[in-house]
């Protein structure tokens, strides 16, 4: 309220700011939902209750490629990891290890968040991933056990998330 005497609260203002659409459009999220049941002929996921999960599908289930599947076939990543330094280069298989131990952890959880690739050169290495949220809890995780350099960022596009751990 605002009249004579009293002063405006900032925490009480009205937002000036706006709502915008999202630019990126990530052809690997679905428009809608999946009809249930529906099983992954790759991979066995099953779409229920409104979300992939590993389990049993019914024999009348339809038959779809699960995003994951889909990001696979096609070679398109949604997140990459660039691992390098000399601390890696001296770590190598120890640090390989955390990754491939953090990834099945969350792959028995969350059936979309897969490991597509992994790509060694002779200074670093590149994991490339089916889900964002995978590559960055990766980077996470290591920049928690072994410190380092961690560093995130979607390309110009958007539809990659880059990151880079270094020590």
């Amino acid at each position: 309220m605002t009249g004579p005497g009293k002063r405006l609260d900032p925490a009480h203002q009205p937002r000036r700011d706006s709502m915008f659409e999202e630019h990126v459009h990530d052809p690997y999220r679905a428009r809608g939902k999946w009809p249930e049941p529906t099983v992954c002929p790759e991979c066995g996921a099953t779409f229920h209750q409104g979300r992939w999960q590993w389990g049993e599908a019914a024999r009348d289930a339809e038959r779809h490629l699960c995003p994951a599947c889909q990001r696979i076939r096609d070679q398109v990543p949604a997140g990459e990891l660039t691992l390098s330094g000399p601390f890696f280069t001296d770590h190598r298989p120890e640090i390989l290890n955390l990754v491939r131990n953090t990834e099945s952890a969350a792959r028995a959880e969350h059936p979309l968040e897969r490991i597509m690739a992994i790509t060694e050169g002779e200074d670093r290495t590149v994991i490339t991933f089916t889900d964002t949220h995978l590559a960055h809890g990766i980077g996470e995780a290591l920049r928690h056990a072994y410190q380092g350099e961690l560093d995130s960022h979607y390309t110009d596009e958007g539809a990659l998330l880059r990151v880079s751990w270094n020590r």
